[in-house]
């Protein structure tokens, strides 16, 4: 039993008792004033009634009395959600709670080092992370992460918010270890999808001019040679469109850690190199990285049954390098991935294979040149495209989830001090507000409100991405990746020589997958894990692998078959023709 567990609920039981008596009645009473002027001037969007929103705060005030006056660190990335918590939701939970917070913004990449320097160090730095659940493979590992279903039924039970209702999140499965225990709980979430200029593909003259050169319809491309002719026809057949010149693609390849992220994002299993499997390809993950029964990784490299440095990845890094120099802005090369994010809101990209939705509010502010003058997207979001090694039942795209995470070397009265402003942040009062200004949701109440119905026609296909079952289709990374902090940066020192054309692909994930194998036999070798530790195969001949069914997959005779489209309207009705998860 922690330490402070009995201090702390005899603290809540005394003040239970004082409450029943009547002796906090004025604080009760300035506690519920605060409580309906935070709803009336923050939180009129909610899925919940004004008196069920004053209830949940008031629920917050009382159960926070121990803490009051406590200062607390809590730490996230700079995306738009995050700065909306610092801003607006810290200072509020304050005033309802006494708890001071400071919610520090910092980039991603220091997210990540700062966690593994908690974990690693055992001090205490932040008293609660917003962290990726692409770590989640960490945090089942090292067994310094807060088991959050354990701590809710313990230690936490008292301070666990009764309407938190799990079951409403759409990414909790990506903070869940193969047990079924939840590691990390859901904040922000956004998807990689196809971008594309809906007003473009409409004309007449282009749809013609296309279907002359390519045999086929211009439409929304459902595989790689698809995407590649649309990429091609619009940089060098059409040039220009109104005076300005136009790219059939956009992208980014400068040496950065964000290059890593373009890569270990689900591109490799794009284009069909892991095995099928949701939310993470079984055996083989969207890493390429194999495990056996146990949830043990076994390798990356083709000769230990792995698949980085397969066909199939070596195909989908040349066309990232082929389109990039091909049909990209000549400017892109240099470019990282937050520069790149809002360069088709310029107005001279006609399509992005692989562009995230945390951008959609760069593209919906009526002052940028992909708006009508209504303010109405002349662009629209569609699923991306899948590679000639994709098969039915792979993930089909990425999918990044921002989660709270804590440590059990903070002190266990600012952790919990922590998860109350954690659950703050995510609760039904507050999300709906939350989502309409970051458009990272994390509730299917929410996604289903009459808000977002409201907003759709202005969000160009994310409200009814998130309304479509086939929303989970796209994840996180998975499970399979032991560390996380120490793997990722593998990925961009090892691509960026590949994507400036210094080595080949092959040589390029040759080299990954290596470096990849040797750190986790480093890892296993020192004996840090709790469970799940890697057992590497040893080397075999990797045309063994290859011959056996299933990743890592035998190079294809055509890797370029046949472009396919469909147009976007037909693909909309199908997408949510799957139905809905709340029928």
């Amino acid at each position: 039993m922690p330490k402070h567990y009995n201090k702390f609920r005899l603290t809540t039981l005394a003040a239970s008792l004082l409450l029943a008596s009547g002796a906090l009645s004025a604080q009760e009473n300035d506690a519920r004033a605060i409580a309906e002027r935070l709803v009336d001037e923050h939180f009129q969007n909610s899925t919940l009634s004004r008196e069920e929103q004053i209830e949940e705060l008031m629920w917050f005030a009382n159960t926070a009395e121990p803490f009051r006056g406590m200062d607390i660190q809590t730490v996230a990335e700079g995306l738009t959600t995050h700065v909306y918590e610092s801003e607006v939701l810290t200072e509020a939970f304050q005033e309802l709670t006494g708890i001071n917070v400071t919610h520090n913004i910092i980039g991603e990449g220091d997210v990540v080092d700062t966690m593994q320097n908690q974990m690693q160090s055992g001090n205490s730095i932040y008293d609660g992370f917003v962290n990726d659940t692409d770590s989640i493979g960490t945090h089942i590992r090292y067994g310094t992460t807060v088991n959050l279903s354990e701590a809710m039924e313990n230690e936490w039970s008292d301070y666990t918010l009764p309407t938190l209702d799990l079951d409403d999140f759409i990414g909790l499965q990506y903070g869940t270890g193969p047990d079924g225990s939840l590691f990390q709980l859901p904040t922000q979430q956004f998807a990689n999808l196809y971008w594309f200029r809906h007003d473009w593909f409409q004309r007449e003259d282009l749809q013609e001019q296309f279907r002359e050169i390519y045999g086929y319809d211009l439409g929304v491309p459902t595989n790689w040679t698809a995407y590649e002719d649309i990429a091609e026809f619009f940089s060098e057949h059409v040039g220009e469109i109104d005076g300005v010149k136009v790219y059939g693609h956009m992208d980014y390849g400068r040496r950065d850690p964000s290059l890593g992220w373009r890569f270990h994002d689900s591109w490799l299993s794009m284009a069909g190199m892991g095995s099928p499997g949701i939310p993470s390809g079984n055996p083989v993950d969207d890493w390429g990285i194999r495990v056996n029964e146990d949830s043990q990784p076994v390798g990356a490299s083709v000769s230990r049954g792995g698949a980085t440095n397969s066909p199939a990845s070596v195909f989908a890094m040349q066309k990232a390098v082929d389109w990039l120099r091909d049909f990209a802005p000549p400017e892109a090369q240099g470019m990282t991935f937050g520069e790149a994010g809002p360069v088709p809101a310029q107005g001279h990209i006609a399509q992005q294979i692989f562009w995230y939705t945390t951008f959609t509010a760069d593209m919906v502010d009526p002052a940028v040149a992909v708006t009508d003058d209504e303010g109405n997207p002349l662009w629209r979001m569609a699923p991306s495209p899948t590679g000639p090694y994709w098969e039915e039942g792979m993930k089909v795209g990425y999918q990044d989830v921002g989660a709270w995470t804590f440590f059990d070397s903070t002190p266990e009265d600012r952790r919990t001090a922590a998860w109350l402003f954690a659950q703050f942040t995510v609760a039904k009062t507050v999300s709906l507000e939350k989502l309409m200004h970051g458009l990272t949701p994390i509730r299917e109440s929410d996604i289903f409100s009459e808000q977002m119905t409201e907003m759709a026609p202005k969000l160009g296909g994310l409200v009814e991405f998130y309304r479509s079952p086939n929303e989970s289709n796209w994840t996180p990374t998975g499970t399979n990746v032991p560390d996380y902090p120490r793997m990722a940066p593998l990925w961009w020192q090892n691509l960026a020589p590949v994507m400036s054309g210094e080595v080949s692909p092959q040589e390029g994930l040759d080299k990954l997958a290596a470096e990849m194998d040797s750190t986790m036999n480093r890892l296993a070798r020192a004996n840090v894990f709790d469970s799940y530790a890697p057992v590497l195969n040893e080397e075999e001949d990797a045309q063994i692998w290859l011959d056996r069914e299933g990743a890592p997959k035998p190079k294809l005779d055509d890797e370029m078959p046949q472009g396919t489209t469909v147009p976007y309207e037909e693909m909309m009705e199908a997408w949510m023709a799957a139905g809905s998860r709340q029928e």
